[in-house]
């Protein structure tokens, strides 16, 4: 039993340092075979930091632990909006471009209205089923695909560069393979660990997926925009979190549900409304006060939803 927390704890550090040796062994492979930095960053960097996540909704679903799986996205895309940049606007206030405002912003809102549509879409049929079908999974990876091709055209046009470590050949497939058996063991961990948690203190799935889990698989993104918010460096501080909760909606969600159609229960289904409306209050923050800028106060006031949103998880328990 005890073993069981202790690997639970250890699988975090093992997901996120495989993704990290991942992304690093690829990247460097890459770049010796002269791909451009910025194909890099959108392909390679972007799929390895959404790795960690969707490893562990793979494994839970294989295992039945489907509220886990799902409540681990959903959680994941609450705390970065209102934990990650609630802190990270605290730290220094994010000045938010107009890019990310007018196109991103909305395209994250959108993601998650096109969720609800599809989780609710049987309800409209008379049906008592809330699920993600594999046809609704095609969908979500369709317009995943539109954002990548936006993405790229983007990147195109800003020139941004990424600053990329270069190995041996043996050493980068060390590095990628390190990183896959590192990623596969913490998940496995946490999964299994995450579900004798919830028998043992009789909590839920769900609000294991929700807190502990989504927290942990957050950790990487806290770490970057904090950074990055402490180095005044704002587009990457919101530009990170963003892509990462339409990177977990539309690509680790679809790709999950194609591979296995999702069960939402009522319970994550009402959480898809905390998700779209932490959302919308993003939004109307770039309007008041001072325009396109997430100030401190602002910051506080998201923190505070997270902890309220914590405090009534515990309550449903």
């Amino acid at each position: 039993m005890y073993l069981t927390y202790i690997l639970f704890i250890v699988g975090f550090i093992f997901l996120i340092k495989g993704a990290d040796y991942l992304v690093a062994g690829a990247s460097a492979v890459a770049k010796k075979y002269n791909v451009s930095e910025i194909v890099i960053g959108l392909t390679i960097v972007s799929f390895g930091t959404s790795a960690p996540e969707l490893l562990v909704n793979i494994i839970a679903s294989f295992q039945g632990a489907n509220d886990l799986a799902i409540g681990n996205i959903l959680g994941s895309n609450i705390s970065n909006t209102l934990l990650i940049l609630g802190v990270s606007a605290i730290i220094y206030p994010l000045v938010v471009g107009k890019g990310t405002v007018y196109r991103e912003i909305p395209f994250s809102l959108f993601s998650v209205v096109l969720l609800w549509i599809f989780v609710n879409d049987n309800f409209f049929k008379g049906e008592k089923s809330l699920l993600i079908t594999r046809f609704d999974a095609i969908i979500l990876l369709a317009f995943f695909l539109v954002f990548l091709y936006y993405t790229f055209g983007t990147a195109k046009t800003k020139g941004d560069e990424l600053k990329i470590e270069t190995y041996s050949t043996w050493v980068s497939a060390a590095m990628i393979l390190a990183g896959m058996v590192g990623m596969s063991l913490g998940a496995k961990w946490i999964v299994d660990g995450g579900i004798v948690l919830g028998e043992r203190f009789g909590m839920s799935q769900a609000f294991i997926g929700l807190t502990v889990v989504a927290l942990g698989t957050s950790l990487p993104e806290l770490a970057t925009s904090a950074l990055a918010a402490y180095r005044k460096n704002s587009d990457i501080a919101i530009g990170n979190i963003v892509g990462s909760n339409i990177f977990n909606v539309l690509w680790i969600l679809g790709f999950s549900a194609l591979i296995k159609p999702l069960h939402f229960s009522s319970a994550l289904n009402s959480d898809i409304y905390i998700v779209l409306i932490s959302t919308i209050i993003l939004f109307l923050f770039m309007f008041i006060g001072k325009k396109n800028i997430l100030q401190r106060w602002q910051g506080a006031v998201l923190v505070l939803m997270y902890v309220i949103y914590v405090g009534y998880l515990f309550v449903r328990g």
